[in-house]
C-alpha cells in the first residue's frame, strides 16, 4: 500500500492538497478513537470510474456516528459528490475510500466536547488478502482473541477505536503464519474474520449469520446474499458453529476490501475439495461483474464518478479548483 499517487483529501468541507491534510496531536480521536468510518471500493468501468454502493456506506456512516454522539454537519448527498470529487481530481480509475467522522482538536478527556470533523481519503488499492488469495484461497486460523460482544461495544457500528480487537487478531495470526484470523462471539460460535463477514456453502446452500453472532453488518455481505439468492441459491441466516466451518462444502470471506474470497483451510484443515468451490467461483464472477458494471441488474448498486462529481462546487468550496 502506498500513498505516493494521492495529491487531494476533502477535509471539512474543501478540497485540500494531501500535504496539508495532517491533523493536530491534540486530536481526540487519535487519543481515544473517537471517530467512526466507513471503507467504500471505486472500481474501473466502461463508463469511468464508479463507486460501488456508495449510499448503503453513507448510510451506514451516518448510523454509527449517531451511536457515538457524533452529527454529522454534511447531507448524505454532499458526501457522496465530495467522494466522486476525491476520486476525479486524483485521477484515480479504481481505488480506496475512507470517509471518516471524528473529533478533532479543543479539548482532551473522555468527554470529548470537541468539534466534529469529517474528511474522505482516497488511494490505490488491491484485495486486502491479495490477488493470490482471490484465486486460491486463503489460510484461516481460530483467533484467541474474542469478538466483542454487543453489550460491550457496538459491532453494528464501524467505529474506530474497535478495531482495536481486529487489529490484535490479525497480528496473531501473521506471527504463526496464516493470512488471516476466524473470530468466535462471547458464546464460543463462529462471529467473523478480522475485518470480513463469513459465509459457508453445503449441500449446495449458503448460510451465515447475523448480528446475533457480534458481527458488522456487512455491504458486500449484503450484496452477496442478493447475488446468491438471484443465483437460485438458498441462503440461510443463523447462528454457526466451528464444526460447521470445518463440514462445510465451500467457505468464503466477504467484504469491501476483501471482496469474494475464498478459505482453503482452516487450522491446516482443508475445506472442501478445492478453493475456490464451484459456487464460491460463481458468486466470486458475478460480483465482480456487477462492479464492473457489466450487469445491468445491479446498475444501481453504481454510482459513476464523471458523472457525478462536476456540481461539486455548488455544494462546497474547492481549493484545487
Amino acid at each position: 500500500m502506498s500513498f505516493d499517487q494521492v495529491q487531494y483529501v476533502w477535509r471539512n468541507g474543501r478540497l485540500l492538497p494531501y500535504a496539508e491534510s495532517a491533523v493536530p496531536l491534540t486530536t481526540h480521536a487519535l487519543h481515544y478513537g473517537s471517530g467512526v468510518f466507513e471503507g467504500v471500493r471505486c472500481y474501473a468501468t466502461e463508463r469511468g470510474p464508479a463507486l460501488f454502493r456508495l449510499k448503503e456506506h453513507l448510510a451506514r456512516l451516518y448510523r454509527s456516528a449517531e451511536v457515538y454522539g457524533l452529527e454529522i454537519p454534511y447531507a448524505p448527498e454532499e458526501l457522496a459528490v465530495a467522494a466522486c470529487e476525491v476520486v476525479q481530481r486524483n485521477g484515480f480509475d479504481h481505488c480506496y475510500l475512507r470517509p471518516m467522522v471524528f473529533l478533532g482538536s479543543e479539548h482532551l478527556g473522555i468527554r470529548g466536547r470537541c468539534p466534529v470533523e469529517v474528511a474522505i481519503l482516497a488511494w490505490p488499492f488491491e484485495n486486502h488478502l491479495g490477488s493470490d488469495g482471490l484465486r486460491s484461497g486463503v489460510r484461516v486460523t481460530v483467533s484467541p482473541w474474542v469478538k466483542f460482544h454487543p453489550r460491550m461495544m457496538p459491532t453494528t457500528a464501524k467505529g474506530c477505536g474497535q478495531y482495536l480487537n481486529a487489529r490484535l487478531a490479525v497480528q496473531e495470526a501473521a506471527r504463526r503464519g496464516f493470512d488471516e484470523a476466524l473470530l468466535l462471539d462471547s458464546e464460543g460460535r463462529v462471529a467473523e474474520g478480522a475485518v470480513e463477514n463469513l459465509f459457508l456453502v453445503k449441500d449446495g446452500r449458503l448460510h451465515t449469520n447475523d448480528e446475533r453472532s457480534s458481527i458488522l453488518l456487512g455491504i458486500t455481505r449484503d450484496a452477496v446474499i442478493q447475488i446468491a439468492r438471484d443465483l437460485g441459491y438458498s441462503v440461510e441466516i443463523g447462528f454457526l458453529q466451528l464444526d460447521d466451518v470445518l463440514a462445510a462444502d465451500e467457505a468464503f470471506f466477504t467484504g469491501t476490501a476483501a471482496e469474494v474470497t475464498p478459505i482453503r483451510e482452516l487450522d491446516g484443515q482443508d475445506i472442501g475439495v478445492a478453493a475456490p468451490g464451484p459456487i464460491t467461483a460463481r458468486i466470486q464472477q458475478a460480483f465482480f461483474e456487477a462492479t464492473a458494471g457489466r450487469a445491468p441488474r445491479y446498475a444501481s448498486w453504481l454510482r459513476f464518478v464523471e458523472e457525478h462529481a462536476a456540481p461539486a462546487a455548488r455544494l462546497y468550496r474547492s481549493v484545487a479548483s
